[in-house]
């Protein structure tokens, strides 16, 4: 088992039944409730349920997919939690991906002015992504996260194995991320990610945690994202907005899917903006679309896109804010963009 080591929590990657049963023993707690979709209480639930048959866990379960990521689905979380007499002193462990980690620690941080939670997150995006950092949250009007806070888990714990219950388009969703993390601060990973041809057989033992090692070390030099962890979100922007409008329609996208259209288009903002080169936005063009394919984008969505990424949380008064790379493996904060910029990114991956 490896451990990073945060300030607050501990990451613990290995396999789960082990660090599940070392983590439990380290947090006293009055009841021991699991949240999980359909999906991980057919997959992912035996493999943790013979870990905490001692402690009697009651499982609630929610619908899966980030349609579900709302206030109704918190209100039935309350809701099992209240009819079960959960106190403060109670421990919520979340089984799931990134919509169960940030909804579940959302719920678990409102309930009763906050009880403890646990993560094991089951699919790549929540593991390299949503398990450091402490941010969680909810939907709202469309606007991803958008009524949420920050607050860290007692622990994440991340086994790679949970990865083969994927389907290849969820793995491929959670590889976007990975993308990301090397694209703005590892070029040599970035390069070896290159050499990469077949998900199934990554070596993920290794990637996932030098990915979550990029993510740390933004991380804890800026826990409130006030500067440098605004750098996470190159591809955000504009991959939000297509993904929270797609949520609308019959043909919605998964994160990663939108993330990569994302990064395609903030790469060509970044080659218009902070001088990209030409060479390495075909690079990343060129190796996105070879994995993710292209998605139609309908000029038509594009004031509804814009209107979405005026809403987004990271802007700082009317002004649209972006993350872009003046060169593969570095970042620069807090650059904006017109409506006219944007648009002649759009316009750029809709060309390709």
């Amino acid at each position: 088992m490896q451990t990073l080591a945060l300030d607050t929590y501990p990451i613990r990657i290995g396999p789960v039944a082990e660090s599940l049963t070392l983590t439990l023993e380290q947090q006293p707690f009055s009841q021991l409730f699991v949240l999980a979709d359909e999906n991980t209480r057919e997959h992912c639930w035996p493999r943790i349920a013979p870990a905490l048959e001692q402690y009697q866990p009651i499982l609630i379960e929610i619908p899966s997919g980030e349609t579900h990521k709302n206030l109704r689905t918190c209100e039935h979380i309350w809701g099992q939690l209240m009819a079960h007499k959960a106190t403060r002193d109670a421990l919520l462990l979340n089984l799931g991906g990134g919509v169960i980690g940030d909804m579940g620690g959302f719920a678990a941080s409102t309930f009763k002015r906050g009880m403890r939670f646990l993560q094991i997150p089951t699919t790549l995006l929540s593991q390299v992504d949503a398990s450091i950092g402490g941010k969680l949250g909810i939907d709202f009007m469309q606007v991803k996260n958008s009524i949420g806070l920050f607050r860290n888990p007692q622990a994440v714990l991340i086994d790679p194995a949970f990865l083969d219950t994927l389907s290849d388009r969820e793995l491929r969703s959670g590889y976007a991320e990975v993308i990301k993390h090397s694209l703005i601060a590892d070029l040599s990973q970035w390069e070896s990610l290159q050499q990469i041809t077949d998900l199934r057989s990554a070596d993920w033992a290794g990637i996932i945690p030098a990915s979550l090692s990029i993510k740390k070390q933004i991380v804890e030099a800026d826990p409130f994202e006030k500067g440098l962890r605004k750098a996470l979100n190159f591809g955000h922007t504009i991959g939000h907005a297509i993904e929270g409008h797609a949520l609308e329609t019959d043909t919605p996208l998964l994160h990663g899917e939108a993330i990569a259209i994302g990064m395609i288009c903030e790469a060509f903002l970044s080659t218009q903006q902070q001088g990209l080169p030409e060479a390495q936005l075909r690079q990343i063009t060129d190796y996105l679309t070879a994995r993710y394919g292209k998605a139609a984008l309908r000029p038509d969505d594009y004031p509804a896109y814009l209107q979405l990424m005026g809403n987004d949380k990271k802007n700082e008064g009317q002004a649209i804010n972006f993350s872009l790379l003046p060169e593969a493996g570095k970042v620069v904060v807090n650059q904006t963009a017109g409506e006219s910029h944007i648009t002649a990114a759009l316009n750029f991956y809709n060309s390709l």
